[in-house]
This record gives structure tokens, sequence and C-alpha cells, in this order.
């Protein structure tokens, strides 16, 4: 018996950290109770149908024109294959009837030629039938994947805060990813099923005790395909969050705008460590499949043996007997050997079809709701806005820790107006402006647009009327020209992209590129180019200029300033004053002075409206959250060496 082994630490090193929380999705009770249902052959056997509908629905969209030959060619080698073993059973007639040999060979010579020109035909058709094939595979996927970013992009906002949303989207992509290997099996079911019903129809000729039989050597086979395939199929589904965790880990360490953090804060061992442990938690999960699956496939194997056994043993009965000629018995010698092809074919190719179709399954669920957040709201399609309203909003982020980011949120926002949104971080400013653009929809309370609730608004027609710059504004690697317009062309295109960047001094900084507003801003691309921080901030301002300017509603600004020098920052603002007119303007700043522009300030604190006023009234208060932020912001006093800082008096 060997000893207990006993770990020892080095005292002088740190004990490691505990384990924390990991990246882990939720699911629901309707998922769970899907997953866990059983599956029978017989669900198999009624979902074929379906999956080649709708396979061959998702081929005909891709490339009608190549279905259809594809069809016609599976069709013909089916009728071919008949045909030949139909001549087989002739060619052996002949050869078994008395005489001598050349009169064997000429009675036989029809037979054989047939034998061959059919045989030669339906290996053409199925050449042809895998070119077509590999023509249609990656339109297919092309088409299913493009109709997956329509659907991705047709949910709710708030999707994305949902745990679920991130699993239900892994499940779906990994639909789309099989669309190509469906036809394969599709064109692989269709053409086994082809050949064993010609198969079968020769047998049931020669004897038709020999086609029953048949079918009931395939029946292991095809329960133990089934239950492989759900085998395989829960234990990728159930690996789905671990899977979710690898892509983002992966995507934190190989992202360009993180890499310098990777290298700097060396990163990469830890984070690989958190790699391999999710990893060991999928392989763990595929062994175990692995395991049960080779089980099953054990039983079905010997159930298909003995299956095989009791159809020769018959074919030996019937032939002992007399009930069938020695020629008879050649011809279902070679036909049993094409439908056993085809049973295989047939269980096998659609036990893989099945498999598949429990993704597709995921994949048209998601497109049927956007993983339950289809966008549906009213179709009323709104003009510029002249009096927003916002009564009693609350929002709480999903999640068992989450504070809420917004309780009881009261104003009302009037056209020509400037409102600046004061507040420290994580007061609700970006969450509440998301609002305020018809990005969410109210939890709790109400906004409504000239007196019309924003869910009753059309969301295309609503975001039209909105103009955003978030903190974390995207930098398209589009040309110069497009990262303005973004597609909303003008028959003046370029006068009004020029117009809007104007004011940001974004046109200045496209005027030193090589290709001016044609020069493509990806860097790492060929011709591509990078700009600054600050570069790119002007074209999003610039962006949202022009988007305001050709629709007037909304405009939203939060911190666009930050990454500005003094000099770009003034020219900015004092452009935004002059803007307004014709829209609402919110502008979020963290430097109060900047705020000074707005008409109206308006303070959040822990997601409550503690503050309002203009910036003077606001300023002049003794006390107040405002008035702190804004000493702490003129107080630059920094204590000289050996020497504290002098005290400061207390602000409520």
């Amino acid at each position: 018996m060997s000893e207990p082994s006993t770990v020892t630490t080095d005292p002088d090193q740190p004990a490691p950290p505990p384990a924390g929380e990991h990246i882990r999705t939720r699911r629901s009770r309707e998922e769970q109770d899907r997953l866990a249902a059983p599956v029978r052959t017989v669900t198999m056997l009624r979902r074929l149908p379906q999956l080649l509908y709708r396979t061959l629905e998702l081929s005909w969209r891709a490339d009608s024109r190549g279905t259809a030959l594809l069809l016609l060619c599976q069709l013909l080698a089916g009728v071919f294959g008949a045909l030949a073993l139909y001549a087989a059973t002739g060619t052996l007639h002949a050869l078994f009837l008395p005489g001598q040999l050349g009169t064997h060979l000429r009675r036989a010579a029809p037979s054989l030629a047939l034998v061959a020109g059919a045989t030669a035909l339906r290996a053409g058709l199925a050449i042809a039938a895998t070119g077509l094939s590999a023509r249609i595979a990656p339109r297919i996927n092309r088409e299913a994947d493009l109709a997956l970013i329509a659907a991705g992009c047709s949910a709710e906002l708030a999707a994305y805060d949902e745990p679920a949303y991130a699993e239900q989207w892994e499940s779906a992509d990994r639909g789309a990813s099989t669309t190509p290997e469906l036809l394969a099996a599709a064109q692989d079911v269709t053409a086994a099923t082809v050949s064993l019903a010609a198969a079968a129809g020769v047998l049931g000729t020669l004897h038709p005790w020999l086609v029953p039989f048949l079918l009931l050597g395939s029946v292991p086979a095809g329960i133990g395909a089934v239950r492989t395939a759900r085998i395989h199929y829960l234990a990728a589904v159930t690996t789905n969050e671990e899977r979710v965790a690898l892509r983002i880990y992966r995507w934190f360490l190989i992202d360009k705008s993180r890499a310098d953090q990777v290298r700097s804060d060396q990163l990469l061992p830890f984070m690989l460590g958190k790699y391999r442990q999710v990893e060991a938690r999928i392989a763990q999960a595929t062994d175990r499949a692995a395991r049960q699956a080779a089980r099953v496939s054990l039983l079905a194997a010997l159930g298909t043996g003995a299956g095989s056994a009791l159809i020769w043993g018959l074919l030996l009965y019937l032939v002992a007997g007399g009930r069938i000629s020695l020629a008879a018995a050649g011809s279902a010698t070679f036909a049993l050997r094409t439908a056993t092809a085809g049973v295989q074919g047939m269980v096998g190719n659609g036990a893989r079809l099945y498999r598949m179709g429990l993704y597709l399954d995921d994949y048209f669920r998601f497109l049927d709701e956007a993983g339950g957040h289809r966008i549906r709201r009213g179709r009323l399609v709104p003009g510029a806005p002249e009096l927003v309203e916002v009564r009693e909003l609350a929002h709480c982020y999903p999640g068992d820790q989450q504070e809420p980011a917004l309780r009881g949120v009261s104003l009302t926002l009037r056209q020509g107006e400037v409102v600046a949104l004061i507040g420290q971080n994580g007061s609700g400013k970006s969450t509440l402006l998301k609002y305020l653009a018809g990005l969410y929809l109210p939890q709790s309370g109400r906004i409504c647009w000239d007196g019309v609730p924003v869910g009753e608004l059309d969301a295309e027609g609503l975001w039209t009327r909105v103009a955003r710059v978030p903190q974390e504004f995207a930098r398209w690697p589009l040309s110069a020209a497009e990262n303005v317009h973004l597609g909303q062309l003008t028959r003046e295109l370029m006068a009004e992209v020029e117009r809007a960047a104007s004011p940001t001094g974004f046109d200045e900084i496209v005027a030193r590129l090589r290709s001016g507003w044609q020069t493509l801003l990806a860097q790492g691309w060929l011709g591509g180019a990078e700009l600054s921080g600050g570069g790119w901030q002007r074209a999003a301002v610039a962006r949202a200029l022009y988007r305001s300017a050709r629709n007037p509603g909304l405009l939203i600004l939060d911190e666009p300033t930050s990454d500005l020098d003094p000099r770009a920052e003034h020219r900015l603002l004092h452009a935004l004053r002059a803007f307004a007119p014709g829209r609402i303007t919110l502008l979020v700043t963290h430097n109060i002075a900047n705020a000074a522009l707005a008409d109206r300030v308006i303070v959040l604190d822990q997601g409550r409206i503690v503050q309002s006023g203009t910036w003077q009234e606001l300023a002049e208060q003794p006390t107040g959250l405002f008035r702190e932020l804004l000493d702490l912001q003129r107080d630059r006093t920094v204590a000289g060496p050996g020497r504290p800082p002098e005290p400061r008096a207390a602000t409520a």
C-alpha cells in the first residue's frame, strides 16, 4: 500500500490565490427539458424527411439550378443502378443455362453490355453529383452565415446583457457552420436511399422474404447510430459555455487593442492556465461521451452481425429448398451487397444528418426568435422630437450581484436644448443615454417622444433620428469618407461629409493622409493607415454630426473630447453650441468646465438625479455633488517632499 502523498510549500513563496468565479452561462428550464428529452429511432425516421426538406430549401435558395441538377443526377444514378442489377440477373441466368461456352457468352452479351453501360453511367453521374455538391456547399454556408448575422443584428440590445444569449448564439453559429456538411450528408442519404430502393426492388422480384429480413438486419445499426449521435450532440451542447469562454480568452489574448498589456503585464502564463482549465473540462466531457458512444456502437455492431447472419442463412435456406434458382441466388447476392451498403449508408448518414439537424434546430430557432430577443416594436415612424419625457425610469442589468443602474429617473428634454450629464463613474449616465437613444426599452417607467411611448415607434425610424458618440466608439476598417457616412449616401455626399468633419478637425487629419478621403483606415492591411486616439475620436464625432445634419433628432455625445487636446476640445465645444438648434443635444463629460456650454446640467449619483439646474446655479450652491466635483477638479495642490498637503474645507 502506497504512502499518502504530502504537499510541501515553500514558506517564502506566497500561497496561491483562491479560485474566483469563471465565465458561465445560464440555461432556461425549457432548454434543460429539451436536452434531457429521450430520442428514439422512430424520432430520427420522422425527422429525416423534414431535415432533407430543410437542406433542400437552403440549397435551392443558394443555387436553384445546381440543386435541380444534383437531384436529377441522383435520381438517374438510382435508375441506372437498378438497371445494372436487373441486367446482372439476366447475365447469370444466361451463363447457368446448358450449352457451349460460346453460346453462353452470346446469350449473356446484351446483359453484360447493359451492366457495363449502366455502371459507367452511374459512375459518371456520381462524379457529377460530387462536383455539384462541392459547388453548392460553400454557397449554402454563406447564405446561412448571412442569415445568422442578420438575425443577430435584429435582436434587442438587452440580449447582450443576458447570460444565455451568448450560448444561444454559439449553438446557432455551430448550426450555420454545419450546413456544408449537411448537404453532403443529405446527398449521401438520398443516394443510399435510392440505391436501397433499387436493390430492394430486385430482391422483391427474386423472393419477397428477402426484403423484410434485410430491413430487420438494419434495426440495430439504426438504433446505435441515433443513440451515438445524441450522445455527441449533448456533449457538444453541454460544453457550449466552456467553448464560449475559450473564445473570449483567446480573443483577449490576441486582440490588438490589448496586445501591449498582455506583454507588459506578463499575462500570458496566467491566461493560458485558465484556458487549459476550461479545455480540460471540455476534454473530460468529450472523453465521457466517447466511452458511452463506443459501448452503444459495440452493442449495435453485435446486433448488426446477427442480422447479417439471418439474411445469409435465409438465402441459403431458399436455395437449398429450391425456392429460388442458383442464378437468382447469384443476383440476390449482388443485390444484398448493394442493399446492405444502402442500408448502412442510409443509417450512418441518416444519423449524421440527424446529429447535424440538432444543430440546425438551434440555428433555425435563433433565426426565428433571435435568441428570444427579436426586435418587435411599433410601426410609427417619428420625426425630430420636440419633447422627450422620461418618467420613473429604472434599470437593473441581469445577474445576482447587480445593483440597479437607474432608480426612478424622471426628466424632460426639449428641442434646441443642450443638456449636460454629470456624475461619477457608475452613476448611470451611459445607461440613461442608451435608453434615450431607444437602444433599450424601459423595464420600469416610461419614455415618450412627443407623447408616444418609444415601444410604439418603429425601431429603424427612431434610430434614424439618433446620432451618437459612445465612449467606446467603433474604428471601422473603411475609408476615411466611409467612416463618416457609413453608407448613408446623399446627392452631395462629399460636401456634406467635409462639412460635418470641419468642426471636429477631422478634415485636417484626412488632408495629411496618402489618399485623402479614400485612404483605408485599417493598419496592417495593404495601404491601410492608422489614426491616433484623438484622430479616431474626431472621426466618431464627425460621423454623429453628419447623421444629425441629415436627420435632426437626438445628438448624444458620451465623453466626446476625452482624447482631444485643449485646442481641438475648445473648437468642438463651440461647434456643438452652434449646432444645437433643431435638435436635442446631450453631453456627458467629466470635465465640469465643459458643462458650462449647456443650457441645463443634470447630476446623477448611484442611478438617481440628485441635482439639476444651470451651471452657474449649481456652482454657486455651497454643498452638493456638483460643487464637490468642481472643487476637486480645481484643486491641483500637490504635497511637497516630506510635507503633508494642507487640509481643505470639507463639502457635503
